[in-house]
């Protein structure tokens, strides 16, 4: 699993944006797995699921999917600000202990094994 975090901060967590006007939720996932970690690939299914956090005084909602890695970069656009970091999902379930996407990882598993939440 692919984590991110910027080179201030001590915590990780996963790349995410805001949706830009006229981009899908998809779209924007793929884009801000490039911008922020340096990677691309393909979405396997839909979101699964939804966690919401608080950012500039409101509550914003996070859309999560997974994604099969099919290329990364050395340097990418936000490398001078961002660390990246391949883990195990378990070691990533640890490092996410307190992080709002955690309650959504065992469906992570789950569409990486094939399971109830997997492709379709």
């Amino acid at each position: 699993m692919c984590l991110i975090r910027r080179k201030t901060a001590g915590s990780w967590g996963i790349p995410k944006g805001l949706v830009d006007a006229g981009d899908t939720h998809e779209e924007t996932a793929l884009n801000e797995a490039w911008e922020e970690a340096g990677i691309s690939g393909r979405l396997l299914g839909k979101a699964v699921g939804t966690y919401r956090y608080r950012k500039w005084g409101t509550k914003l909602t996070v859309a999560v999917y997974v994604m099969e890695v099919l290329h990364q970069e050395a340097r990418w656009e936000e490398s001078p600000i961002r660390d990246r970091m391949w883990t195990t999902l378990a070691e990533a379930i640890d490092l996410l202990s307190e992080h709002p996407v955690a309650p959504l990882l065992d469906r992570v598993r789950a569409v990486i094994s094939g399971g109830k939440y997997g492709l379709g």
